[in-house]
């Protein structure tokens, strides 16, 4: 499916466009420019998402949907045909019995490593966690972190973007924020855990520089400010003209209810992985980042909480 070529244009590959993040970067590439998008999902339901997205007819033009497995080779070469920059969103948080780490993360970078490599791709951007390398002794972050190391090893420039909790309009996470801070009373494990939130705009804002510059290697990117899980839901709240009182959970109750469901269940709700990535304290510098991607800034907290409140 070859696309016909346009010096002022790009020809973006996006695998795992239909999350929160991808639908974003899709729907900004095709309004904010003359670039093309061929959007890679899994599912027919998954590419009904993207049909969704609300676009123009001229836009829709721009846009192609192809439904294919991320580890097929043949199917994924062909959807490379043509295309000059590929963004890689595919990941999960929670392994389950019919979802394995390692053909998410590494076996899906594997294949897209060796097909960008032989393909007209010149620059690939993956999406990874905060925390993430091969050596953690957690399985998510771990796995994250040995498909980090395959892109990276591959023939095509690689940007490694590595972000903690991401906030943006409409998804799970923000809601979920929200949804706490309202309450008079909210609960959460270790409270003083530090997160690092970053507003999802300046995530795909990153992604589109890291591609324009061909950047090649891993960065941290987080939000302006590191603060405790309880000082974010009582900033959250405070945005929202309430308060909110947090109070602690022991993380080993976590732990222990994560390890029983997930013994019994196929799909638990939470997982001992899962748990683990969602307690880690993030507090890092973002200004080799943004001078790396030559970005201004960052958008704070209550910026942010005010964007998610306006959807």
């Amino acid at each position: 499916m070859p696309i016909a070529q346009n010096d002022n244009q790009q020809h973006w590959l996006i695998t795992g466009a239909n999350g929160n993040l991808g639908r974003r970067l899709v729907k900004e590439l095709l309004t904010a420019s003359a670039d093309h998008v061929r959007a890679v999902v899994r599912s027919a339901r998954a590419a009904d998402q993207i049909a969704n997205l609300g676009l123009t007819p001229q836009q829709n033009a721009r846009l192609e949907v192809v439904t294919l497995n991320y580890t097929d080779e043949a199917a994924l070469a062909e959807a490379a045909d043509g295309c000059s920059r590929a963004v890689h969103l595919v990941g999960i948080l929670k392994e389950t019995k019919t979802a394995a780490y390692r053909d998410a993360h590494e076996l899906s970078c594997m294949t897209l490593a060796k097909v960008c490599d032989q393909s007209t791709v010149t620059h690939i951007t993956y999406l990874s966690i905060l925390g993430s390398t091969a050596q953690s002794s957690n399985a998510c972050l771990a796995s994250k972190g040995a498909a980090e190391d395959i892109l990276l090893a591959a023939a095509t420039p690689t940007c490694v973007l590595r972000v903690p909790m991401v906030l943006g309009e409409g998804d799970y996470a923000s809601a979920a924020l929200l949804g706490r801070a309202r309450q008079p009373r909210s609960f959460a494990f270790r409270p003083e855990s530090l997160e690092q939130p970053v507003y999802a705009g300046d995530v795909t804002a990153a992604i589109r520089q890291a591609a324009a510059l061909c950047h090649d290697g891993a960065l941290d990117l987080a939000g302006p400010e590191s603060l405790s899980r309880r000082a974010l839901l009582q900033r959250t709240a405070a945005c929202m003209g309430s308060t909110t009182q947090v109070l602690g959970l022991p993380l080993s109750i976590g732990f222990a209810f994560a390890g029983i469901v997930q013994t019994l269940l196929a799909n638990p709700p939470l997982t001992t992985a899962m748990l683990g990535v969602l307690d880690h304290d993030d507090d890092i510098d973002p200004a080799p980042a943004l001078h790396a991607l030559q970005l201004s800034g960052l958008t704070a907290i209550e910026e942010t909480v005010g964007h998610l409140l306006a959807n």
